[in-house]
């Protein structure tokens, strides 16, 4: 029998192996939800990274990348 483990926790796993990064540059990034009908993560950047003109390539380039890459039902990132 196998454990089908849920996309909202592998999202979740995802965030986790970047968060050390984010943290280091006083920010932070937080699950919101997942949309299963438009296959869409929402993920709130936090801290320093609220403002920070860098935050959109952080959000693309590190968040977007990594949870795609754990998540392949995951077509888009997008900042709630």
């Amino acid at each position: 029998m196998t454990v089908e483990v849920r996309i909202e926790d592998r999202i979740q796993e995802a965030l986790e192996q970047i968060r050390e990064a984010i943290q280091q540059d006083g920010g932070d990034v937080e699950f919101v939800s997942y949309d299963n009908e438009s296959r869409t993560a929402y993920v709130a950047l936090t801290g320093s990274c609220v403002g920070c003109p860098a935050s959109i390539m952080t959000l693309k380039m590190g968040v977007e990348r990594a949870i795609k890459h754990a998540v392949p039902e995951v077509e888009f990132v997008e900042a709630y």
